[in-house]
């Protein structure tokens, strides 16, 4: 998870909280596109998206607005996944009304492709916090080193150089030692959901 995705996340939690409009219009303008886009490719129209939408937004606000709200995901999860929960409702009660079987198997299916796509999402962003806190654990110069390597995709002469290492050799142990250190912290932090 990016630190910005977060920042954004936690400003708009708080500007909700502060009754700020602002917040709320930045909501609906950063995740209804996704929202549109899934609600197209499960056989519904723009206002059914917007319907769907609104109808999520309102729980997440009245959610805040209460004090229940355990985020442990980004908004834009939180509100597929609610959007998803709600347009399967509705496609499933308007199924009760026609008899296009065809169309109720393509829509279960495409659905379960979608839940299965959103599960990974979360369970990434699971990872990718626990990641993040692992390498905030994990200290200079290891940190460090860690980033200059597969962030910034500086070379091992380089890092030799920085570091003041003797050789290339010593900075490559060190590296490794560093990123066993950090797996350590990670799988401490991370457990996988059953």
């Amino acid at each position: 998870m990016s630190s910005k995705a977060l920042a954004s996340d936690a400003d708009i939690i708080e500007g909700i909280r502060r009754e700020d409009e602002s917040a709320l219009s930045q909501l609906y303008k950063m995740h209804f596109p996704m929202v549109l886009h899934f609600v197209y490719n499960n056989n519904g129209s723009e206002d059914d998206a917007k319907d769907i939408y609104q109808e999520a937004v309102i729980v997440f606000y009245e959610k805040i607005k209460s004090g229940q709200l355990e985020l442990n995901c980004q908004i834009k999860t939180y509100l597929y996944s609610i959007c998803r929960r709600l347009w399967l409702k509705r496609l499933s009660r308007s199924s009760r009304f026609s008899n296009g079987l065809g169309l109720i198997e393509d829509t279960e299916s495409e659905l379960a492709h979608v839940e299965e796509e959103v599960d990974q999402a979360e369970e990434n962003e699971l990872k990718f916090a626990a990641m993040a806190s692992a390498l905030d654990q994990l200290g200079e110069p290891c940190k460090t080193l860690l980033e200059d390597f597969y962030i910034q995709g500086m070379g091992m002469p380089e890092i030799t150089e920085k570091f003041g290492y003797t050789n290339a050799d010593s900075a490559k142990n060190q590296k490794y030692k560093c990123l066993m250190r950090l797996k350590k912290l990670f799988f401490t932090d991370y457990q996988a959901p059953m």
